[in-house]
């Protein structure tokens, strides 16, 4: 048996999708800037598509542009505002436990350009500290980004309470939320939530890679990252992949009509995999528990006595697939920043891995994890003491 809990890493593409893709790349392949009927009638689906996307995250659909994914998503928003206050006196916000393709961006301008940043602290849920982000808000501040759901344990910030603290403190600031891990997972409505820059991916929603797609306000003037053909109204630039703006359409359609049977079933999987976990493996801690500020596909335990990364290779031998963290930063050797930031001890860090379930998750596949997790664990701790 094959089992893959790594969904948080890429999502296996619904079969669907992958059928419709192809049948759609042969038909409609011609270039969405050509001027004539072929590059008009693309330029019409784009649109389309646009328009559909936006509706699931309540924009409006001038404000939606599609990019490669997560990460152009994020360098997008955030140079793209930074950039505009390169001359003058700016500082920037975001928490301990952003994604990489936030955190590395924050660092580049503290240690390069000579603009200030302040790391927000968590708690030990992975919660942001908001009366630290309240003190920290100055009258040079110009961007906030704080992720919605962290990829490594999960946790739900409280983004409308943030965007009133923003909103009270200076109504200029930008706020940005990396969305790719909540896309599809919590409902997100950019009104709402009073958000003036969102990030999503597709291949996090059981798509394929190389598409994403960056909310920015209207009211907001970003600069470019690059320069090129005009296309997505010069915000990204270059050709646009029309094949993956139909997949990330398609996966965000079939994703909220089967929200709601989808979500019930992978929150009743996580806690069944939780109970089992804690049934047949003694010394463990769960770093993110069944509870309303944690999504539930993500689930990550330390377990005592083992190198996680031993662990990891031991299962893939029996065809189980789990991750120690991040994947965009598992070539990375440093420990989690974001375990970390919520207090784990180097033992813990050492041991942590995390289990990222879907839909098509099955209690066949969490029966046969929770077996060989036991036997791989016995064995490493066995060996370890020797």
């Amino acid at each position: 048996m094959e089992v893959y809990l790594d969904n948080s890493a890429t999502t296996r593409p619904r079969k669907e999708i992958i059928e419709n893709i192809a049948e759609y790349s042969y038909k409609y392949f011609g270039n969405p800037s050509s001027l004539h009927r072929m590059g008009l009638t693309m330029e019409k689906k784009i649109n389309e598509m646009r328009r559909n996307i936006s509706g699931i995250i309540n924009c409006n659909e001038k404000e939606l542009y599609f990019t490669s994914g997560g990460t152009e998503a994020n360098n997008i928003a955030i140079h793209g505002i930074v950039e505009k206050f390169r001359n003058r006196k700016a500082h920037i916000i975001c928490s301990k436990i952003e994604h990489a393709s936030i955190l590395n961006i924050f660092k580049y301008y503290e240690k390069f350009e000579n603009i200030e940043v302040d790391y927000i602290n968590v708690d030990s849920n992975g919660i942001i500290d908001l009366e630290e982000l309240e003190s920290s808000i100055k009258e040079e501040t110009v961007l906030i980004s704080i992720m919605m759901v962290n990829n490594e344990i999960g946790s739900i910030q409280p983004i409308k309470d943030i965007s009133k603290i923003i909103r009270s403190k200076n109504k200029n600031i930008v706020f940005h939320s990396d969305c790719v891990q909540a896309y599809g997972k919590i409902d997100i409505d950019i009104r709402e939530l009073d958000l003036d820059m969102i990030s999503i991916s597709s291949h996090k929603i059981h798509s394929i890679k190389g598409s994403g797609a960056v909310y920015i306000n209207n009211g907001i003037n970003i600069r470019p990252l690059f320069q090129g053909g005009g296309q997505e109204r010069d915000i990204r630039p270059g050709t646009e992949n029309t094949a993956g703006i139909y997949g990330l359409s398609l996966a965000s359609t079939i994703m909220d009509e089967r929200k709601s049977s989808e979500r019930k079933k992978i929150k009743d999987m996580k806690e069944y995999l939780i109970a089992e976990i804690e049934k047949n493996i003694p010394d463990i801690k769960v770093n993110s528990p069944l509870r309303q500020e944690n999504i539930n596909n993500i689930l990550n335990i330390s377990i005592k006595g083992i190198k996680a990364e031993i662990l990891l290779h031991s299962l893939e031998d029996k065809g189980i697939y789990i991750s120690t963290g991040s994947a965009c930063s598992s070539k990375n050797k440093d420990k989690s920043h974001v375990l970390k930031a919520i207090g784990l001890i180097d033992e813990e860090i050492e041991g942590s891995i995390r289990i990222s379930l879907s839909y098509e998750n099955s209690k066949e596949e969490i029966d046969f994890f929770v077996k060989e997790l036991k036997e791989s664990v016995s064995f490493i701790r066995e060996i370890i003491s020797l």
